[in-house]
């Protein structure tokens, strides 16, 4: 139900990790905070990554709020008093060839300037961090600060926690418009009713982009489909997180795998591929060979949406309470004919269960973070392109420092909004 007459400091929409650390550190200063979210708290991506906590391979741009996040991930089971499966085991990429140690290489430049205690390893040495791989290899990049937690579980502490602190957390209310008047946000339109509020923060990963859209404000961002699949429970074999150019995995606490085929995701084809496609060009003539193009119903979809587009939103967004698309039956055979082969005496290890998710992706791959000027009280937090669990404590901290007056501790103009605007060449910076 939606309280009437009530004004709340902060409205932030979306139950990911992003911003249910947003309502859990705002809450904490003392603040009214609602929380709406469509569905159920971690119900799309940040529920459905493979639970990395990592600085490793980050965008140059992210690397000091990731070591801040890092530190931050360390108090978190303390401070949400949860278990959020919280392991600080490190993280290690592997490498087939020079190629790729040298790309790892090249990486290690913005890692030292941090004090990062990333290090290349040898072949050799990457053998004795993961006993038991029927190959070898070059060598490969590791990480031993990094570390790995539960996405489902870390999210619901940060709701949890925030409820906690007076936050209100409404599950299974959709937000069909944000509401304006006099140059500044006034609250939301809710299929439950108005609820009024003072500022709004946007976090509603692949939603923040159509919500926007309805104020005139023009958000590149396009979405992405990937596929996991969990194994059944094995004999513990590694602490780490792992990748190589063909396979990503970590073994959770009950001792099953989350299993992907790395670098392969996909695209389905709408209107926003073809007004944003000017924007990514860069990216995606970089990186062109991880994805998969698709035509078919949702471009057919956006085209019939383009007659009413409110209504068609408001539609869509009840069809889609929990986005949950069906993994691809051939990205697991994949992924799991990778696992196996790489540790044949689990050969006999079989598939528990698969999932996709649904990621937003900014052309330069990384996040927004921002307040909107153009519009007083409208806050923006979305675009983590693939990498937000790990660093959505911070971001929902830096957010809360920024919607509550204070100068945020750590410099944001690499996240601001109007970077798209600016006429500039987006693409990842040295990123892995």
């Amino acid at each position: 139900m939606v309280r009437s007459g009530k004004t709340y400091d902060v409205a932030v929409i979306g139950g990911g990790i992003a911003g249910c650390a947003a309502a859990y550190f705002l809450a904490d200063r003392g603040l009214s905070v609602v929380l709406l979210e469509k569905g159920e708290i971690a119900g799309e991506q940040s529920g459905r990554n493979w639970g990395f906590v990592r600085q490793q391979g980050r965008d140059p741009r992210e690397i000091p709020l990731m070591m801040a996040c890092n530190r931050l991930w360390q108090e978190l089971p303390a401070a949400l008093e949860a278990d959020i499966e919280w392991r600080r085991s490190g993280i290690l990429y592997l490498a087939e060839g020079e190629a790729e140690m040298a790309d790892y290489e090249g990486w290690l430049d913005h890692a030292r300037a941090h004090g990062l205690d990333s290090r290349l390893v040898s072949g050799r040495e990457a053998a004795a961090l993961l006993p038991g791989m029927a190959r070898a290899w070059a060598g490969g990049l590791y990480t031993p600060g990094d570390g790995q937690a539960d996405p489902v579980k870390t999210t619901q502490a940060f709701a949890a926690a925030a409820a906690r602190q007076g936050a209100e957390i409404r599950t299974g209310c959709i937000v069909e418009a944000i509401e304006t008047g006099g140059g500044a946000v006034t609250g939301l339109r809710t299929e439950a009713g108005e609820v009024k509020a003072k500022a709004v923060l946007v976090a509603a990963g692949v939603w923040s982009n159509p919500l926007l859209r309805g104020l005139g404000l023009d958000l590149p961002q396009l979405r992405i489909r990937a596929t996991v699949l969990r194994t059944k429970q094995a004999p513990d074999k590694t602490a780490l997180g792992v990748w190589s150019p063909g396979l990503g995995f970590r073994q959770r606490r009950d001792g099953s795998f989350n299993v992907a085929a790395g670098g392969l995701v996909d695209h389905d084809i709408g209107l926003d591929s073809l007004r944003y496609a000017w924007a990514f060009r860069q990216g995606f003539r970089q990186h062109r060979r991880q994805f998969r193009l698709h035509l078919g119903r949702p471009l057919v979809e956006d085209i019939a949406a383009l007659f009413d587009s409110r209504a068609a939103l408001k539609r869509c967004l009840a069809k889609h309470r929990v986005l949950a698309p069906a993994p691809d039956p051939a990205k697991m055979q994949k992924g799991l004919a990778a696992f196996h082969a790489l540790f044949p005496e689990l050969a006999d290890l079989q598939v528990d269960h698969g999932w996709a998710g649904v990621i937003e992706a900014t052309p330069d791959a990384i996040p927004v973070l921002d307040a909107l000027p153009s519009l007083a009280g409208l806050f923006v937090a979305t675009g983590f392109s693939g990498h937000g669990f790990g660093i959505g404590p911070i971001a929902g901290r830096l957010m809360a420092e920024l919607i509550a007056g204070d100068e945020p501790s750590h410099d944001l103009g690499a996240f601001r909004f109007a970077r798209f605007a600016e006429g500039l060449p987006l693409a990842p910076e040295s990123a892995i």
